[in-house]
């Protein structure tokens, strides 16, 4: 394995967890992306003479850089634990089982209780988790549910959200690794989400719907607890986000004018579905705009930006239409459909807006599929018009929020269980 100093941590302990933790890693200086060519060349061969002294028994200087444990556990164990409070929350947070928020306790009751939300059986693995690759069961998944606070009536929800995040499509190993500020935002559709409380309205990405903010949040403590994505050790976001503690809604199915996601996505009206997002953050899109052809260019152009991941890495871009906001579309004559091909169009940008060095990345990236790149070259925010994704949710107000996401991932959707 080769990586740059700043990951280490991430190289050793994914070593470990896929069985290989006595493979050597060779260093490169961290970061490199500022250094010049000649530095740069001069660098490689450095590595490339570490790579040989590695591959003919040298010492690796890496070996106890960590110590960390294997993630690969399908049975919980009982542990004894401060009764207080306080005290539960502060040896949880030694141990870094933590978010930063208070946790409720997993008791073996509170579990047992958890579990009666499932007709699943305890040990059955849900999916592994990169990147550690831990082997996230239905009771490894209900404990952390516990400790964010859900009822039980979440957990199927909750165990749709890990299957699609484990996804390839999804690409949870570069998002739970990546120095982008990437995290799942849970999309949640069918009767289920109105029977179980989740907002589609009102502050629906805001606080104070326990079902939305628990959900969020039981995800989060499964990829950190369950898939070793611990900040400052396999989880290296530069900043992070505060989608990262929890991000989840449901979209308002009955303010929309149009065909609800799960049924855009080939399910049925009356199912319940999950589907995840790779968000990268969010941005207010605050217009008055009532003519559909203004809030349209609007919309696109504060879409594109020279920094987007999106516009690198050919994304999946997705809106969050106020109902307001989708009503003038609808007025309009937009449909979905329509309404995707016209934000692609009028949201490309001209490559010569990117950074120098940027520019070249996105050369790198996107050059075949534009069949070609130069200083004037307009760049798509995505591939094509359908890799846009729209929803409606939230209530009365001029405002819809634009998601770029982390660029090399797609939306995975799954049907929720029992």
């Amino acid at each position: 394995m080769v990586c740059s100093t700043a990951f280490i941590t991430l190289g050793r302990s994914q070593l470990r967890a896929l069985g290989a933790g006595t493979l050597p890693i060779a260093v490169m200086p961290h970061p490199f992306g500022v250094r010049t060519r000649v530095q740069v060349r001069e660098l490689a061969e450095t590595l490339v003479a570490e790579i040989v002294r590695l591959a003919t028994g040298g010492i690796d200087k890496t070996a106890q850089a960590v110590n960390a444990g294997s993630a690969k556990i399908t049975t919980a164990s009982v542990l004894a634990m401060p009764n207080d409070l306080i005290a539960f929350n502060e040896e949880s947070e030694r141990r870094r089982w933590s978010d930063g928020l208070p946790l409720i306790p997993p008791t073996e009751s509170r579990v047992e209780q958890m579990l009666t939300g499932t007709q699943r059986a305890r040990h059955a693995v849900v999916a592994r988790v990169a990147p550690g690759f831990g082997e996230a069961t239905v009771e490894r998944i209900a404990i952390n549910a516990v400790m964010a606070g859900c009822r039980a009536e979440y957990l199927p929800v909750l165990m749709a959200a890990v299957e699609a995040v484990a996804d390839p499509q999804f690409n949870i190993q570069g998002i739970q690794a990546t120095t982008n500020s990437a995290a799942p935002w849970i999309i949640v559709n069918g009767p289920l989400a109105t029977q179980l409380g989740f907002n589609a309205g009102l502050n629906c990405l805001g606080q104070g719907t326990r079902a939305n903010a628990t959900l969020g949040r039981a995800l989060r403590l499964v990829l950190q607890n369950i898939g070793g994505a611990l900040p400052g050790e396999m989880d290296r976001a530069t900043h992070g986000q505060p989608g990262k503690y929890s991000f989840c809604c449901a979209e308002n199915e009955a303010a929309s004018p149009w065909t609800p996601l799960h049924a855009e996505r080939g399910f049925a009206n009356d199912e319940n579905v999950v589907t995840v997002v790779g968000a990268a953050g969010t941005l207010n899109l605050n217009s008055h705009s009532k003519d559909a052809a203004d809030l349209l260019r609007v919309i696109a152009a504060s879409m594109s930006y020279p920094t987007s991941n999106d516009v690198h890495f050919a994304g999946e871009p997705w809106l969050i239409l106020s109902p307001e906001h989708a009503d003038v579309f609808a007025r309009g004559g937009y449909d979905k459909v329509t309404l995707k091909e016209a934000i692609w169009a009028q949201s490309k940008m001209p490559a010569s807006s990117f950074a120098r060095k940027d520019y070249d990345r996105a050369e790198h990236a996107r050059s075949s599929e534009l069949g070609g790149f130069a200083q004037d070259t307009l760049v798509p925010i995505s591939p094509s018009p359908r890799d846009i994704g729209i929803i409606v949710a939230g209530g009365p107000g001029t405002h819809s929020v634009y998601v770029p996401t982390f660029g090399q991932t797609r939306a995975v959707s799954r049907r929720i269980g029992s």
